[in-house]
């Protein structure tokens, strides 16, 4: 099980070999063609990645590049809404909160890529960023800052790791792995309710003790591996060169768990201030 539906859902499909036989189509077009045009076609050169439609690692990057942009974009101007207006962070945070969970359930279930769905997720999420980071940062002067280093530490980190092949990723890391988010995403949404309650100091389960300090830091780590997860996943959809399509769900996919360690990072920051 990768680190969400959508790579969960694309690595199922490349172990069932459902991409071994992408390409042009059967033997029995040869049948209607002349010598001269088989010719043709076998002295010609071979058709690149791009060429015949099936992912390539630039796809990947581009879409990544892309929604990311948006998130920023769109998060600076939330940024700056609840800076002139306190009043609004609240319904921001709700309304990118539920928005992008009910549009990750669409898009992660969904048998089509949807790629004006991917692209009002990222404009979601970029909103409810956004707004969480400038209530944080009114709090905590500093603290985005230092939280967005440390993510872009972390994520280059990772991806070094896995590349020189320090940090793993293996069919049963990634079962175990998934069964932990599961976990966590259940832990996760009882801790917002009860942080909404008022428990731990309106932290939920921990509050600022070391407890909920230990639970930032396994969140942080979920996350950090997410990441690792998230490049074999992309490292396996282009050498089985899925169709092209795929890309947009898998920076989705990605722009997703970048977000998600931000985010524990920004809250371990803040609760070791306290």
């Amino acid at each position: 099980m990768a680190s969400n539906p959508v790579f969960n859902r694309i690595d199922k499909e490349i172990d069932q070999g459902r991409y071994a036989r992408f390409g042009p189509a059967g033997a029995g077009v040869q049948d209607t063609m002349t010598s001269q045009q088989l010719e043709d076609i076998y002295s010609a050169p071979s058709a690149t990645a791009a060429q015949a439609g099936r992912l390539t690692l630039d796809d990947v990057l581009m879409k990544t590049l892309g929604l990311f942009s948006l998130v920023v974009v769109v998060g600076a101007a939330s940024w700056f809404l609840v800076a002139g207006d306190p009043g609004l962070a609240m319904p921001i945070f709700w309304a990118g909160m539920l928005g992008t969970l009910a549009l990750g359930l669409v898009i992660a279930f969904k048998k089509t890529v949807s790629v004006p769905l991917i692209v009002g997720y990222a404009a979601l999420e970029g909103a409810f960023v956004g707004a969480i980071s400038q209530v944080f940062e009114t709090i905590y002067p500093g603290i985005v800052t230092t939280a967005v280093l440390a993510t872009v530490s972390v994520f280059a980190g990772m991806f070094l790791a896995w590349k020189v092949g320090l940090i793993k990723v293996t069919d049963r890391s990634r079962r175990i792995f998934g069964l932990a988010i599961v976990g966590y995403l259940l832990f996760s949404l009882v801790n917002v309710v009860a942080a909404v309650l008022g428990v731990g100091e309106g932290w939920g389960f921990g509050g600022t003790g070391m407890l909920g300090i230990a639970i930032s830091v396994l969140g942080v780590g979920l996350a950090s591996y997410s990441l690792a997860v998230d490049f074999d996943s992309v490292d396996k959809a282009v050498a089985a060169q899925v169709p092209e399509r795929y890309s947009w769900l898998l920076a989705h996919g990605l722009i997703v768990s970048l977000v998600w360690l931000y985010l524990e990072i920004l809250r371990l920051l803040a609760r070791t201030r306290e």
